[in-house]
């Protein structure tokens, strides 16, 4: 299999800190929509990160998808609960997660594709909201229910939380100050010091010595 996308997504990441837990193998390919368009584009004409790869040459797209494919094919292990209880809670989590992903990118491109003189004020303030209400949402359940963080016991809703908040402080920290969320922050510094999280650096490239077919 082929991962196809730069770790500076937390789409991407999410996906290859997974792919490694679960214990399967790829190869990864750094590719950038921006800045290797064209050589995105030769293998999902979409241009859509995370792209993978699988075996028989059949292109996936979305991070939710391509995790649900994987799950299925490292059976029986897998980062998300069995129980329904705690399943629809470590959904809601990941919601929240994801959607700290999507308004940051849309704070940060707003920011950096569009001219000054036609950014939309009220737009930003809008996104903004929608992004401090989700980590609001996060901060407070991390209160109430401290989410695992250890190699043995890490979910999906630890993995997407963690990439999501290391996400917004690389990218827009001033929108989302670090002291309003400290339980935040204490997941995050835990998860980042984890192999898989370190194999798969935020803009840097996957470790060689990760891609084993073993978990990390």
């Amino acid at each position: 299999m082929q991962l196809i996308g730069l770790l500076d997504s937390p789409y991407v990441r999410r996906v290859a800190i997974s792919m490694q837990w679960l214990g399967l193998a790829y190869d990864h390919q750094p590719l950038s929509v921006f800045r290797t368009f064209d050589a995105f584009q030769a293998i999902n004409p979409v241009v859509k990160a995370p792209t993978l790869v699988c075996d028989d040459g059949q292109v996936l797209m979305d991070s939710g998808l391509i995790l649900t494919y994987v799950e299925a094919l490292a059976h029986p292990r897998s980062l998300m609960p069995t129980d329904l209880d705690a399943l629809r809670d470590d959904l809601r989590i990941i919601g929240l997660a994801l959607a700290v992903c999507e308004k940051s990118i849309q704070i940060y491109y707003e920011r950096t594709l569009r001219p000054a003189e036609k950014r939309h004020a009220p737009w930003l303030e809008r996104i903004t909201g929608q992004l401090l209400a989700a980590c609001d949402g996060l901060e407070e359940t991390l209160e109430t229910r401290p989410l695992p963080v250890k190699t043995e016991t890490i979910t999906q809703a630890s993995i997407t939380t963690a990439v999501a908040w290391y996400f917004t402080q690389q990218m827009v920290t001033d929108v989302v100050p670090a002291g309003s969320y400290p339980a935040l922050v204490a997941l995050s510094a835990q998860a980042e010091a984890l192999p898989a999280f370190l194999a798969a650096p935020f803009g840097g490239a996957l470790a060689a010595s990760s891609l084993a077919a073993t978990p990390q």
